[in-house]
């Protein structure tokens, strides 16, 4: 079992991020007057071997259309036939592509992500159900606030925070699922680099100005933190034993940019 720490690239990431794909070849398969939207799903490290969601459907709202009307809104169903999502696989490179919808161009205002009630943690090889509170399946709000041009296509990637959004009611037992979650805005930066051997299983955390963005590598020792801010960053490797943590100080990238670290191989205890 990994040596999963609580924290949390939906990274799925304080904003809500649309990433200009702006493909040419995608151009005239778009409706006139509309935007594409992708939506994709990723998360960030939790303590847990396994954390399963149900995810059933985005919807979307433009600028403009009233909330309370279900007219108002863009619906996007989960694409797949298998809507359960582990989060804790969404690592690296890897996302949960939950579908794709065109939207009229201009200013959307929000998101809704709308969860089923299959929901469950693996901990210590046992599955637990968790409660799903009912103010939730009306789906979970999510401020955009961004301008989407016609003809263009973007990349929405959602964050879920699955550490911070699972909590143990006190000492009866049971888990209640709470999504925290956030999405990359379009002038977000990244990090990535691979960390050897694979065995290590990292924890990799990058902090600035006292926030901190989390991911673990995956089955190959690449990790990617993504969504992040520009700025400078520490950067905090925490391997399993019997391998040695690694600081590395000033790590620099600018908004918008991916800065890949060179590759990094941890030692072990003498």
């Amino acid at each position: 079992m990994k040596n999963k720490l609580l924290s949390m690239m939906l990274s799925m990431l304080a904003a809500l991020g649309m990433i200009s794909c702006d493909q040419q070849e995608n151009y005239n398969t778009i409706t006139e007057g509309n935007a594409k939207v992708n939506v994709l799903l990723v998360d960030a490290p939790a303590d847990y071997e396994e954390v399963w969601v149900e995810v059933l459907a985005v919807r979307i709202l433009p600028h403009g259309n009233n909330e309370s009307e279900d007219s108002g809104w863009v619906h996007l169903d989960h694409e797949s036939e298998e809507r359960m999502v582990n989060l804790l696989s969404l690592v690296g490179n890897n996302e949960a592509y939950l579908g794709s919808v065109e939207v009229p161009a201009g200013r959307v205002s929000q998101i809704r992500l709308l969860l089923g009630d299959n929901n469950y943690i693996i901990k210590n090889g046992e599955r637990i159900d968790l409660k799903t509170p009912s103010a939730q399946q009306s789906g979970l709000k999510l401020q955009v606030n961004k301008e989407f041009e016609s003809g263009r296509e973007y990349d929405l990637i959602i964050d879920f925070d699955a550490g911070r959004s699972i909590v143990r009611a006190g000492n009866s037992g049971n888990y209640i699922l709470k999504p925290v979650l956030r999405v990359v805005a379009e002038t977000a930066a990244s990090i990535q680099g691979t960390i050897l051997p694979v065995e290590a299983q990292p924890k990799v955390t990058a902090t600035r100005n006292g926030e901190s963005f989390s991911t673990f590598t995956d089955e190959n020792g690449f990790f990617r933190l993504r969504g992040i801010p520009g700025g400078t960053y520490v950067i905090e490797i925490e391997p399993l034993e019997p391998y040695l943590p690694v600081i590395l100080d000033g790590v620099s990238v600018g908004n918008g940019e991916t800065v890949t670290i060179e590759t990094i191989t941890l030692n072990t205890e003498d």
